[in-house]
């Protein structure tokens, strides 16, 4: 399988490298990290980022988290503009596995109406409900109220994998491609590994915000640690599960490269042509 990093997404909170560790002005800079994977005669994508949508009519995104985010509504900034540069089209695009739904995971389901999207039941359930300010403002039901193809999975049901509970494939997709529930940023959020041949590579979502949360003395900026706490829906099941993937990318020769979604450094590192 092949697979290509894509950066679905902008955002430029205020607070430079109080956020994202970097910058040097009073922006920040972070990306959505999202995967188009080649696997038979189709694409698999892990995560939309934001949508054509989204371009067209923002206004359907809270307003809160249009101002805090500071969301960079440029149409570059879309899986289907990022497909087309690689030569695909919506079309080829056959399913969308989601980490989870919120507004800025979920915002190019639309631009793909063919695909069958992936998605633990705990998170539609959240989204439906959209249960106090937060979840009122994180999900944009706009974004997934006309997907017409589905497939849910019961986060509780699977088997073990690198110290992770309840993990599966997924139905019609190949079996290098597995969901890890990883609850806590949301009650469905969930990570997808996948095996590339050569090791996993395994995207942890918002599991986590900032690359040196993963490392064995871990640190995180000031910035992101308020908007993960911000976020959370169960914070100790959140802090297990980086803990969990934070002993899974120090063990000797597991095999595993570890990524989330927001991180602009891991995004390049990732994405940069090997030489």
């Amino acid at each position: 399988m092949r697979i290509h990093h894509l950066n679905c997404g902008c955002m430029c909170p205020v607070g430079g490298a109080l956020f994202d560790g970097f910058s040097k002005g009073i922006s920040s800079h972070l990306v959505c990290h999202c995967l188009a994977i080649e696997a038979g005669e189709g694409l698999v994508l892990v995560d939309t980022g934001f949508g054509m949508g989204d371009m067209r009519n923002p206004e359907r995104l809270s307003a809160f988290f249009r101002a805090f985010n500071r969301i960079q509504f440029d149409p570059q900034y879309t899986a289907i503009h990022r497909l087309r540069e690689l030569g695909f089209g919506p079309r080829d695009v056959r399913h969308i596995v989601l980490t989870h739904l919120d507004f800025d995971h979920a915002g190019g389901l639309e631009d793909f109406p063919e695909a069958t999207v992936h998605v633990l039941q705990a998170e539609k359930d959240a989204a439906e409900a959209q249960a106090g300010f937060i979840a009122r403002n994180r999900y944009a039901r706009a974004q997934w109220d006309d997907v017409r193809r589905w497939r849910f999975y019961d986060r509780t049901r699977g088997d073990r994998w690198n110290g992770f509970e309840a993990v599966r494939d997924l139905d019609g997709l190949p079996p290098e491609i597995l969901v890890l529930p990883l609850p806590g940023h949301t009650r469905g959020h969930a990570g997808v590994a996948i095996d590339t041949g050569r090791d996993w590579l395994l995207n942890a979502g918002d599991a986590y915000f900032f690359r040196k949360e993963m490392n064995p003395e871990p640190s995180c900026t000031p910035g992101l640690r308020f908007y993960q706490t911000m976020m959370e829906v169960d914070r100790p099941a959140r802090l297990a599960n980086q803990e969990r993937l934070r002993a899974l990318a120090n063990r000797p020769g597991a095999g595993v490269r570890i990524f989330c979604s927001h991180d602009a450094v891991e995004y390049e590192a990732l994405a940069r042509p090997p030489r």
